[in-house]
């Protein structure tokens, strides 16, 4: 009985648009951890020639372009994560809505495929 009451009460966390919400979420708190470094780059970049053309040379690595993928990724999630929650707010929502927010992942993966072929 325990078990049952137990494997029920995660039942939520199986729903696609709780998935979605997890995404959002997590996509987010990346974005937030990839700031720093954004600044940091833009702080060399501002420093003079040496320091830019440093760090361009850094991000032709292939490491940085699929970092550089999975950022446009990040972003791209989030924003339509975003566009989730205001229609979630501001429109009428129902269960046939879990296909768009399906679609909205099919959209970020296309981006950063899109962007990966581009930086090629």
């Amino acid at each position: 009985m325990r078990q049952r009451r137990l494997r029920n009460a995660a039942g939520h966390r199986r729903d696609p648009l709780w998935i979605a919400f997890l995404v959002h979420r997590l996509s987010g708190l990346l974005l937030a951890c990839f700031l720093p470094l954004h600044f940091l780059f833009l702080s060399l970049a501002i420093g003079g020639e040496a320091e830019s053309n440093g760090l361009l040379r850094w991000t032709a690595n292939p490491l940085a372009k699929l970092a550089e993928t999975g950022l446009v990724f990040l972003l791209t999630v989030h924003l339509l994560g975003g566009l989730r929650v205001l229609a979630i707010e501001n429109l009428a929502w129902s269960d046939a809505q879990k296909q768009p927010a399906a679609l909205a992942l099919l959209a970020a993966a296309c981006a950063a495929v899109a962007f990966i072929i581009a930086a090629a």
